[in-house]
């Protein structure tokens, strides 16, 4: 049967769907949604087609639009996004996880709710807050969010979450208890000889690889990396990129070995594509060896940055893969980064990009 793939793409005034056949050739574009405010990440659900889209700041509050019918019409809800009394109060939803009938969502100051009902309505998880090393955790220049949710894809009571700053986190009871999963990841910005604590880490994003769920990928304030066990030890895999800086990552969504990166040039050299020449890098090997892919991409005097959930692939055959940018300009792949073409330009500050491929 033919396939719509569907982009999801959460931007600082609102959501955004673009979408083409699978040929992945011409696009169209629909939006602004959710009243334009800000989208921090979009999600679907291809087994129903619904899409959720996460937002909010702390002039709206935070709250998870749902639209069952691709982006005609969309509902809204914050309902339980509380904090107990005396803590500081949520400002908005930051990122979602749709896995075995729960939808996980990551907010800030970082804590993770969950939904039963679908997104009606939101429970705390309060065993995450509740870890020893809350009083430690810091905001990131970015604020104190939780930004990635992982669920494992056939155990519905294991799920890995990263705050910046205090690192990754693992739940392997259905969110009773979590454990840190630092190990190995270097924290640049301490001391000399404090450098890999046990918790408060910089993570910018976690991915799973495809098949292989105790496979993560990490890109990390000072370091890429990637783990073979779950998260208990992680081995850096940044040798060949010009940046140990970054933000997002995307997995291939069939090959374990193959993932993406886009590195910065730095923390505080500007944060844009390195020399300004916008490149995506590719492992085949899961990160022993890189190319960057950059035919189709701006070479010179590109000087933005992609933020840590605006980088994704779809799940066709040959994968596509899309980024978007702080400047509005969102780029596709339909040959797994061989070759780039503008998607979409002129849009608001990107935040995010997903996928969702259905029957047409």
């Amino acid at each position: 049967m033919a396939k719509r793939v569907i982009l999801l793409i959460g931007t600082k005034k609102g959501t955004f769907i673009a979408e083409s056949d699978e040929a992945r050739q011409d696009w169209s574009l629909r939006g602004p949604f959710c009243d334009a405010w800000p989208i921090n990440h979009v999600v679907g659900d291809a087994a129903t087609g619904t899409i959720y889209a996460a937002g909010g700041n702390e002039w709206f509050g935070p709250s998870v639009w749902k639209s069952t019918d691709l982006g005609v019409t969309w509902t809204r809800s914050g309902n339980g996004f509380n904090y107990a009394e005396g803590e500081d109060p949520v400002k908005s939803a930051w990122s979602l996880a749709k896995s075995h009938g729960r939808l996980h969502v990551g907010v800030e100051p970082a804590g993770l709710f969950v939904s039963g009902d679908d997104g009606e309505n939101f429970e705390h998880v309060e065993s995450l807050r509740a870890h020893p090393s809350r009083e430690t955790w810091v905001p990131g220049a970015g604020g104190l969010i939780l930004h990635s949710i992982v669920p494992h894809p056939d155990d519905p009571n294991e799920l890995w979450v990263a705050i910046s700053t205090a690192g990754v986190f693992h739940t392997a009871d259905g969110g009773r208890t979590f454990d840190a999963r630092n190990k190995g990841t270097r924290a640049g910005f301490m001391p000399e000889g404090m450098q890999y604590p046990e918790t408060g880490q910089c993570v910018h994003c976690i991915v799973m690889a495809a098949g292989r769920p105790d496979r993560l990928y990490q890109q990390n304030h000072t370091g890429m990396y990637r783990c073979d066990d779950g998260g208990e030890q992680w081995v850096s895999i940044e040798e060949g990129l010009p940046s140990e800086f970054g933000f997002p990552a995307a997995a291939h969504p069939h090959d374990a070995d193959t993932v993406f990166f886009i590195p910065l040039n730095g923390a505080i050299e500007g944060r844009y594509v390195p020399d300004g020449k916008t490149a995506v890098w590719r492992s085949r090997d899961a990160g022993s060896t890189w190319s960057a892919l950059r035919n189709g991409l701006p070479q010179e005097n590109a000087f933005f940055g992609v933020l840590r959930q605006a980088m994704a692939t779809d799940n066709l055959d040959q994968a596509g893969i899309y980024f978007g940018t702080n400047t509005g300009t969102l780029y596709g792949s339909r040959d797994e980064g061989d070759t780039w073409g503008v998607v979409a330009q002129h849009l608001p500050v990107i935040h995010s990009v997903e996928t969702m491929v259905i029957d047409a």
